[in-house]
């Protein structure tokens, strides 16, 4: 309500703080691979796990068409397994 009032929020919308436990899994998801963070820790709860994946994908569409891209800079087009081509 105050910071509505200072102006920093339009009318009528409140901001609530983020969770402790999504700033952690976010800054574990910058720094390091989710398979590395289950090979160094033995358990894991739930929870932590879900909000670590999450935080792990990528949040904008550049990002998501750059890693979806299978295009390995031939020009031919991509065989499936087995030999068919696609």
């Amino acid at each position: 309500a105050a910071a509505a009032a200072l102006g920093l929020l339009p009318l009528g919308k409140t901001q609530s703080p983020e969770s402790l436990l999504d700033i952690a899994a976010r800054k574990v998801a910058e720094k390091w691979p989710f398979q590395r963070v289950e090979e160094r820790f033995e358990r894991i709860p739930e929870p932590v796990q879900r909000r670590i994946v999450y935080w792990s994908f990528p949040r904008s569409e550049r990002e998501i068409c750059m890693y979806s891209s299978f295009n390995t800079g031939t020009e031919e087009p991509a065989s499936a397994p087995g030999g068919a081509t696609t």
